[in-house]
């Protein structure tokens, strides 16, 4: 049966509270951009480095990185099919942010992609499946070798491994499927580490030592490993394609692969009615549908008026930090402004 249980709440909590601090933290690192562009006078898109000496900057890299550690330990507390759409909500947080602290204006079709977001969120919850109570790192390892998630891992390897050597030397400079997909398969499989070392480190805290396991440390390696392969592949699509095409298609292709591996792995929707089901994936459908529609709005937005800008949606750490600034190469900075906002002028 669906249901907030006590763990589903910690899980949803944390997973808000993420949002909030990943949204939040794209607005203060631009703020900080654009001090330190008006002091140094080069900006970071066109090569500066100037916002690592700008507090304001790493106050904003903290604040996302809180936000990260904050959807991690979610991940031991909820389903991942309750966890990861959820991440579409910093888009709004920040939307919401830059229109009335940047001064960004947010359109009404923006608007409405917010409203669907937070409505697909809501019905997620509301019908979400109940965290599976786990006792060990070892019951999770029998969950990751079942025939079924096997496959599924096998399925995976195959295509990244089409994708890297046969697709991507031939049209990955021209599909944005190549690159997307590559960082999508790799990263649904990353998800399903992070909930298992997620859970082992909270068994540990609560007294039951998980890390005497070599499973623990093997699920380690592997988030290690994928979280690799998605940095170079999304830094790869982001410097070949516009992030407003990028951002949507890696939004929309991770989170449905990483439910689909959770349903597969952790039995997600064991014992749920077929109502809850369906009201789950009509939830996922309204949170997806809302956030390509606030993409393509910003995007609108940011080619009608010079120096508009947007959080671009990333349910991962991978793609927060794939580049320095926290905000990816083809989105257009804002004027600078007046040198008369430096203390020295360089």
């Amino acid at each position: 049966m669906g249901g907030l249980s006590e763990e589903n709440i910690k899980g949803v909590v944390l997973a808000l509270l993420s949002s909030a601090f990943i949204g939040g933290s794209f607005i203060i690192k631009k703020k900080g951009l654009k001090r330190a562009a008006a002091c140094s006078g080069v900006r970071a898109g066109v090569g500066g480095y100037a916002y690592l000496l700008e507090p304001l900057w790493w106050i904003g890299m903290i604040t996302m990185i809180a936000g990260e550690a904050a959807n991690f330990v979610a991940y031991a507390f909820a389903p991942a099919v309750l966890v990861t759409p959820l991440g579409a909500l910093s888009i709004i947080v920040s939307a919401t942010l830059a229109h009335f602290i940047l001064k960004e204006k947010l359109p009404r079709l923006g608007v409405l992609g917010c409203v669907m977001c937070i409505a697909g969120s809501v019905i997620i919850v509301v019908h979400a499946p109940r965290e599976r109570a786990i006792d060990s790192v070892q019951e999770i390892w029998g969950m990751a070798t079942q025939p079924a998630f096997l496959l599924y891992v096998g399925s995976v390897l195959v295509l990244v491994f089409i994708l890297v050597f046969h697709f991507s030397p031939q049209c990955g400079h021209t599909n944005v499927l190549v690159f997307t997909g590559i960082c999508s398969l790799m990263g649904s499989l990353s998800v399903m580490s992070v909930k298992a070392l997620g859970t082992s480190l909270k068994l540990t805290f609560e007294g039951n030592n998980q890390l005497i396991y070599p499973e623990t440390w093997f699920f380690l390696l592997v988030v290690a490993t994928c979280v690799v392969m998605q940095m170079n592949y999304l830094n790869k699509a982001l410097d070949t394609f516009n992030t407003a095409v990028v951002s949507p298609i890696y939004y929309v292709m991770f989170t449905t692969l990483t439910i689909l591996a959770s349903v597969i792995m952790f039995k997600d929707w064991d014992g749920q009615s077929a109502d809850n089901i369906i009201s789950e994936i009509c939830g996922f459908i309204a949170v997806l549908s809302g956030t390509i529609l606030l993409h393509s709005t910003k995007d609108f937005e940011r080619s009608s008026s010079f120096g508009s800008s947007y959080a671009p949606v990333s349910p991962t750490l991978s793609t927060r930090l794939c580049n320095g600034n926290g905000e990816f190469r083809r989105d257009e900075e804002d004027p600078e402004p007046p040198e008369d906002m430096c203390m020295t002028k360089q």
